[in-house]
Order: C-alpha cells, then structure tokens, then sequence
C-alpha cells in the first residue's frame, strides 16, 4: 500500500521554527546558488578550478552574503541563524563556495571588524562586504595544523616597521585575495602571537596556488610566502594580543560550518530520495523494499538532528550565549553525520552515486577536507572531552 507525505524534505517541521525573515534570507540564497552555482558547479568541481571567483564574490555581495553576520561598515547586520541559513543553502550547492563565503566573513573580515583599527576597518571593510575585494587568512603552516601556538612565521620590528616571514598552508582564497590577515609570532615583548593585515601587493608576499586536490576541488586553495614582506606599524591589528585572536575567528567559521554541512546532507538525502523513487528494479522503485527505506529513514533522522542542533546554537549564538565547545560539538556531530549521509545515499545510487552527474560523491569528498579544516575531529572530540571531565587531554 502507497502512502504520501506532504514534505518528505522537512518531516519535523523545521520550517515552522523560522521566522518569515528567516525564511526570506533562506530563499534568496536558494535562488542565487540556483541560477549562478548550481548550473556549472560539477564542471567547476572536474576541472579543478572556480574560474568565475572574482564574478561570483561581487555576486554574493550584491545581495548581502558577504560579511552578513557583521554591523556596519556596509555588512548586513543580519543574525547568526540568517547566516547558518545562507550557509546551509551555499553548501548545499558545494563546499567550496561556502568556505570562500566563510573565508571572506568569518574569518578575514571578522579579524578585522573585532580585533582591528578603525582604519583598518573603513580601509577593507566596505570592498570586503561588496565583494569587491577578496580576503584569505593565514593560520595553518606546513608543520603546524592543531597546534597554531607552535607556529614558526615570524614578524620583528625593524627601523618602526614589520617584517614578516614564514609560509602558510592550505589557505582558501589564497591566490585570488586582495588582502591577506597574517598571524606571526612576535616574542613576548610584542605580545607573543600578532595577526597583521597585509595586502597582497606588499613585496616579498606571494600566494602560488595548490593543486592535485581530490577534494574541494571547485575552491581556490593556496599557500602563502612571506620573504622579508615590510609592512608599517598600521598593520598590526591592534585589539588582541595572543591566540586569543585567531581562534576567536576559527570559532565563527566553525559555526558556520556546523550549518553547511547539513546542506550537502540534505543533498544528497533528496538525491538518494529522488533516485530511490525512479530507479526501478525487479518490478517495483527500489524505493518500495525495505532495506532501502531503513537507509532513507536512517538518513533522515540524522539531517533532522543535526539541522535541529544547528538551529538550537543559531538561538543560543543570537542570545550571546553560544560557549566554544557548543560549537566543537554541533561541528563535531554535523560533518561526521553529514559524511555518513553521503556515504549511505551512494549505496542508494550504487554506480551511478559515483558520477559527477549527481552531487553525492562530490559532497562526500568535499567533507573529508571539512572534516579536518578549522579544527579536525580529534581536536573537537578533546575539545568536548574537556568540557565533560575538566581535563585537557591534548596537553
């Protein structure tokens, strides 16, 4: 016997949760990725490359994606659930495109707007908002993934100036950036860590892109050099001494990973859904047997957890009471979750979840690297371990 469901996407009733505004911001995303994103991203993701970076940025800032969580300096000011929201949409499409929407935000011009001058922030902000300039952040060095503290870049004063020297890692929008938020160690007379706003025309700065990647493939990922790169004394971003300073913005990016990586979940459940109901075998949509309706019900019980996960932190995080390890745990849950979804909606596609002319496959590698960037899943599980027993068992 046939039964139907009125909305098979949102059985909990997710949507009667959100605000008419909410749900405005969400469409409006969902409209963008449809018309500029969805149409080329499989060919972009083949290729290797985002060849319409600089196009799509100004595209993203036109409707206010860019920054969107921030006040002022022509940010949107919109909340922190508007802002998992358009992540959740934007990763939906791929991975790539959220973390250069993350990049640009939570990271680069979030270091900005908390921990920099007013120059500074009436300099980068505004173009950074508009997608008229692009920005990267230089954390990750060759040798030093989790333990940032250990970082060998360094930054010495010299004649009233800066000089930076050091290499960074696995940056996205790297080779495409205009403006580049460096964090170097500058000794305990200067403040220990230090993080620097350095545009990327300063001699001595090069940014040459990384390449053989099979996984955020439709992404611009990069290292960057530093050889004796001088900068003035405005550079240095002035409000924060230490890591205090660049973990506060991993946080605000790992936030908005916890909502994307619901999206490519929610991708590839519909897929698997969608494919289920069509293919048929031995007479009946392998829909129709059980063991394909376990994995779609399995699938969806965990979309529907970890959506309801992000959306509870989006309240607290508007409340201004969102704690570090909240964060380590919705991140830690939704991209192993989401990594188990794509997994089992391969099976449900068999050979065809292999192919680029569905989204599954490209999800689930996009995920392995978002499994590990912005803090990996040992990092997170620690992170949490300490918040249930009061020990730091990564010291």
């Amino acid at each position: 016997m046939k039964t139907s469901t009125a909305r098979p996407l949102d059985l909990a009733d997710i949507d009667a949760m959100l605000t008419d505004d909410e749900l405005a911001v969400r469409a409006t995303v969902r409209q963008l990725c449809e018309h500029s994103i969805d149409p080329y991203v499989a060919d972009w993701f083949e290729k290797g490359e985002l060849p319409a970076a600089r196009e799509l940025a100004k595209e993203l800032g036109e409707v206010g994606l860019l920054g969107m969580h921030l006040e002022g300096y022509g940010c949107a000011g919109m909340s922190a659930v508007d802002y998992g929201l358009a992540c959740l949409e934007l990763e939906a499409s791929d991975s790539g495109i959220r973390s250069m929407v993350s990049v640009q935000g939570s990271l680069a011009m979030f270091a900005i707007w908390r921990w920099g001058s007013e120059e500074q922030k009436q300099e980068w902000l505004p173009q950074l908002a508009a997608g008229e300039a692009i920005g990267c952040f230089g954390l990750t060095e060759p040798d030093h993934g989790s333990d940032p503290g250990s970082m060998r870049t360094t930054a010495r004063r010299d004649r009233g100036d800066w000089v930076l020297n050091g290499t960074k890692m696995w940056i996205t929008n790297g080779s495409i950036a205009d403006v580049a938020i460096v964090w170097a160690q500058a000794g305990e007379d200067h403040g220990g860590v230090r993080g620097f706003v350095v545009p990327t025309n300063t001699p001595g700065f090069s940014a040459p892109e990384i390449h053989h990647k099979l996984s955020l493939r439709a992404s611009v990922t990069s290292e960057l050099v530093l050889d004796n790169v001088r900068l003035p004394e405005s550079a240095v971003l002035p409000e924060v001494r230490g890591l205090k300073g660049p973990l506060s913005c991993l946080n605000e990016a790992r936030y908005g990973i916890l909502w994307g990586a619901m999206g490519s979940a929610r991708s590839a459940f519909e897929s698997a859904l969608t494919y289920g109901t069509q293919r048929v075998q031995f007479g009946k949509p392998i829909a129709a047997y059980q063991l394909t309706q376990a994995k779609l019900v399995a699938m969806n019980s965990e979309l529907i957890n970890g959506t309801l996960l992000a959306l509870h932190l989006g309240r607290l995080k508007d409340r201004g009471g969102l704690r570090p390890e909240q964060v380590s745990l919705g991140k830690y849950n939704n991209v192993s979750k989401a990594i188990e979804i794509c997994r089992t909606a391969r099976t449900v596609l068999g050979a065809n979840g292999i192919s680029l002319e569905f989204p599954v496959m490209r999800h689930a590698s996009n995920l392995e690297s978002v499994l590990t960037y912005e803090g990996t899943v040992e990092m997170h599980t620690l992170m949490i371990g300490q918040a249930l027993t009061g020990e730091a068992a990564y010291r």
